[in-house]
């Protein structure tokens, strides 16, 4: 029997989206504008320019779907024609443009109704929910209490954290309320019961995601985040794919924070990594581990936390780099009927203005089992990427989407 594996560049977007300007994103193009970029700039003081290079993404389509979606070639070949392999791309039809609603669309649930959403104010959250976490969390305060970055943030307020004991909480553009501690001052376990705590409190303003954000380090200088960070998601309304594939009998292997997005619905296995090369790794294990009807899906949460939010452009260019150099490792695992997805979940373009996502079209590239090696009409939707996964495994449709002939 088969298995599908999802590799998931969190935020990976290549064009924005034909609602973009909604968002005030008309014209951002996460690819497009890295390739850009690394075209005209070198890489380091006195050092040469070096075009963006992705050859092993490039001939699973990666560039094809780029012009597809852009309309225009990119500032430089990614260094190989399209040979294996089906490619397009996908338009969001959820509201906002989260990590949530990107990965429920995909598994076929799309977001239809409004997340809650704190204002860009200085104390932007409501006072009486303050209040409620200082009370139930036995806490001498709080500090922030604002929109941020967040490892500006701990910058800023780290060390006026480790004095008083006060957790710093923070939001962004996204339905999230996100709180740092640091591990061995505040203690990791009682991060993590605060954010449960925080996760009750914020039923009544639907709020997506509590994050717990930990931190180590001695002062402002050296503070860093660890990866020990912990999502507390809301459940999806409709049974996801992965809720159906276990329904049906099969396996899912969630690797880094996918077991968290989906409030561990639908999760047979876990395993938890941070990091590029720690998540290539742990996404072998589980290729290598995973029988057959099982769905393996990885976020690989980088892209987006560590280059897109900061703004590092060159950054996000060399993690691609490093990503495509390891891809033929986690390939040479995959059985002749195993089918490979390599797609995103919305975009965060590194040279945009602010630190948030990107209302952007995602890649869509489909290889093994037999696939053919064409260009797919563009996804209205990305649901239509989980119903082509359910009809491939021979599960249950989802809730929403329609498959596409591979």
């Amino acid at each position: 029997m088969s298995r599908t594996v999802i590799l998931l560049l969190d935020s990976f977007g290549i064009g924005y989206a034909h609602d973009a300007a909604a968002y005030g994103d008309k014209g951002a193009d996460t690819l497009g504008h890295i390739s850009e970029w690394l075209a005209k700039n070198p890489r380091s003081e006195g050092g040469e320019v070096r075009p963006l290079q992705l050859p092993h993404l490039a001939e699973r389509g990666l560039e094809a779907a780029a012009v597809l979606s852009r309309g225009e070639k990119l500032a430089a070949p990614l260094g190989a024609a399209h040979t294996i392999g089906a490619y397009t791309y996908a338009q969001e039809v959820s509201k906002g443009k989260d990590t949530l609603s990107g990965h429920w669309e995909i598994s076929g649930v799309p977001v239809t109704f409004d997340w809650g959403y704190f204002p860009n104010v200085p104390h932007c959250f409501p006072q009486e929910l303050v209040a409620a976490l200082i009370e139930k969390g036995k806490l001498p305060g709080v500090l922030g209490e604002c929109h941020a970055s967040g490892t500006e943030i701990i910058k800023e307020l780290g060390e006026e954290h480790i004095r008083s004991g006060k957790p710093i909480i923070y939001t962004s553009a996204d339905s999230v309320l996100q709180i740092a501690a640091h591990e061995e001052a505040f203690g990791l376990e009682r991060l993590y019961e605060l954010c449960k705590i925080a996760y009750e409190l914020v039923r009544p303003y639907n709020i997506a995601r509590i994050i717990a954000r930990p931190f180590v380090g001695t002062c402002a200088a050296d503070f860093t985040r660890t990866t020990n960070r912990h999502d507390y998601a809301v459940p999806a309304p409709e049974a996801t794919l992965l809720d159906k594939m276990v329904a049906a009998g099969g396996s899912v292997y969630a690797v880094g924070k996918i077991a968290d997005i989906f409030a561990h619905r639908g999760i047979t296995k876990h395993y938890a990594a941070g990091g590029l090369d720690k998540l290539v790794e742990a996404t072998k294990q589980a290729v290598s581990e995973a029988p057959d009807n099982t769905i393996v899906f990885t976020n690989f949460v980088d892209f987006d936390s560590s280059y897109g939010h900061r703004r590092d452009i060159q950054g996000y260019g060399e993690a691609l780099e490093y990503f495509d150099s390891r891809l033929p490792e986690i390939t040479a695992l995959l059985k002749p009927e195993d089918l490979l997805l390599l797609t995103a979940d919305h975009g965060n373009d590194p040279s945009w203005t602010g630190t948030d996502h990107t209302r952007e079209k995602i890649p869509v590239l489909f290889s093994g089992a037999g696939v053919e090696c064409k260009e797919l009409p563009p996804l209205a939707t990305f649901a239509d990427i989980g119903a082509t996964i359910a009809k491939f495994m021979g599960i249950e449709k989802t809730f929403t989407g329609e498959p596409v002939k591979l």
